[in-house]
């Protein structure tokens, strides 16, 4: 039942989720990311340590509170991907995720897996967890030193004004952390900050003009993301409105932009740092002979991306 020793080696076979194929029949990060979560979750269940018993019988909530992935290779929506997944040191995890083409088999996922079997509150469990999970259990979700970087809600001010002064270029948008986006009845998942960095992206081209409807229409582009990192640092909980920041901090070469997702939650007056993500973003060809390229960005486009402009 050891999780923790460089040689256990879990595999699986998984496919994604017919939701994840929105452009062609090419798969999303959100969706690849989840594939991650599975195949950790199996490398639990394989060791007869699914979250179903850990909060039954130990009274621990399983949670991914570090992940980051590379994605070289596109995945299509039939799919089917063999998941090797790795335990190197206590709550980590490597994942690789591999898909036959052409009789070979090719990495499409790269990824590295923290997790932390949080103690949960109120939870009769019968059992004392076994020894070899000790390392992996903690009180509560809790970032490093340094990792947190709160920010103080002046008299008067709101949060959004108060995150926009810390942070002039940052878009801001809120969103209700409803139970949906939650596990064991309190607290905000991993699976619900994907969603809300595929979603505040999404939402800061809208505002920059450039929308997935208006490049698909007139260019024929589509978003790619070749590596993204999404990192929880403190509990956020049910129906807390979560304070959400994006900013494009940097441009690699004319392909690419690297931008940051900050989520908060206030509490009297401190906006608590909760979750933090980083992205990688390109955009490739949709359609034609030249579907899955990657697209060199002209200087309109790099000027409206980084907000030196205004559509």
């Amino acid at each position: 039942m050891d999780l923790t020793v460089e040689h256990n080696v879990a595999t699986a076979l998984l496919r994604p989720r017919y939701e994840g194929s929105n452009i062609r029949t090419w798969v999303g990060f959100k969706h690849l990311m989840f594939l991650v979560e599975e195949a950790v979750l199996e490398s639990f269940r394989q060791h007869d340590l699914g979250p179903q018993r850990l909060f039954h019988e130990y009274g621990l909530g399983l949670e991914i509170v570090d992940c980051s992935v590379l994605l070289p290779t596109l995945v299509e929506i039939d799919d089917q991907l063999l998941a090797d997944v790795r335990a190197s040191e206590p709550g980590r995890f490597s994942v690789v995720l591999r898909v036959q083409r052409q009789g070979k088999l090719v990495t499409t996922v790269r990824a590295k897996a923290r997790v932390a079997l949080v103690c949960e509150a109120g939870c009769h469990h019968r059992s004392v967890p076994p020894p070899d999970l000790a390392p992996l259990i903690v009180p509560g979700i809790a970032a490093p030193d340094g990792e947190r970087h709160d920010v103080a809600v002046a008299n008067g001010d709101v949060a959004q004004s108060s995150l926009c002064a810390v942070n002039p270029r940052a878009f801001y948008w809120s969103w209700p952390a409803r139970y949906f986006y939650c596990h064991f009845s309190e607290r905000v998942q991993q699976s619900a900050y994907i969603r809300a960095l595929e979603e505040v992206v999404d939402r800061y081209l809208v505002d920059r003009g450039l929308s997935i409807r208006r490049l698909l229409d007139e260019r024929g582009w589509i978003p790619v993301v070749p590596r993204v990192r999404i990192r929880m640092l403190a509990p956020a909980y049910m129906e807390e409105v979560v304070h959400t920041t994006f900013t494009v901090e940097d441009l690699v070469k004319t392909v690419a932009y690297d931008s940051r997702m900050d989520c908060y939650v206030q509490r009297n007056t401190t906006l608590e740092h909760v979750a933090t993500a980083q992205i990688l973003q390109g955009y490739a060809v949709s359609r034609g002979s030249t579907a899955g390229s990657l697209v060199t960005l002209d200087e309109s486009t790099l000027s409206l991306l980084t907000g030196r402009t205004r559509p």
